[in-house]
């Protein structure tokens, strides 16, 4: 595993992942919402988010943790050896959000924009819940082209999978 493409639903623990992938492997994660939020949550621009990840995509190896599909997708996915869809259900993505936002309550947790402090409101609710789900077909239609051109494809669905996945790779 050199070139790693995590992507999911909110609250499903792809930073999580990347980060322990990231010290497993040796190989510093980008997450996506590092650059598409500026201090406030202001949101950058596209062309700032490509001008980050262009350098990462020319790499030999990287884990590149989010969506944003708007941003070298189909280049990620070509690029990457391995591909890694978070799909876990939206309740527990709830869940693990409200207890992130608890844990770093009044501060901005790592693998965010600087400034950006955390929080769990309605609005972050409902993208959880059901806008930030829409595309769950065009996710496993991903996962089946990335099997499809042979690459190492992973769904997992729960944490127990999740943490029986990084078990394997620690071994």
């Amino acid at each position: 595993m050199d070139r790693i493409m995590i992507f999911g639903f909110a609250g499903g623990g792809k930073s999580t992942l990347a980060r322990k992938m990231g010290d497993i492997l040796d190989i510093e994660p980008l997450y996506f919402d590092s650059i598409h939020w500026l201090p406030n949550w202001v949101e950058s621009t596209v062309e700032y988010k490509k001008e980050k990840v262009r350098p990462v995509l020319e790499c030999e190896r990287w884990i590149i943790e989010g969506n944003y599909r708007r941003i070298y997708w189909q280049e990620r996915l070509d690029l990457a050896d391995t591909v890694i869809f978070i799909n876990v259900n939206r309740f527990t993505c709830l869940w693990q959000a409200w207890r992130r936002s608890r844990i770093y309550k009044g501060r901005t947790r790592p693998d965010m924009g600087e400034g950006c402090v955390e929080k769990f409101d309605l609005e972050f609710m409902k993208w959880i819940l059901f806008k930030g789900r829409g595309r769950q077909n065009e996710m496993l239609n991903t996962v089946k082209y990335a099997e499809e051109c042979g690459k190492n494809t992973y769904i997992l669905k729960n944490r127990r999978a999740i943490n029986k996945f990084l078990e394997g790779l620690s071994e």
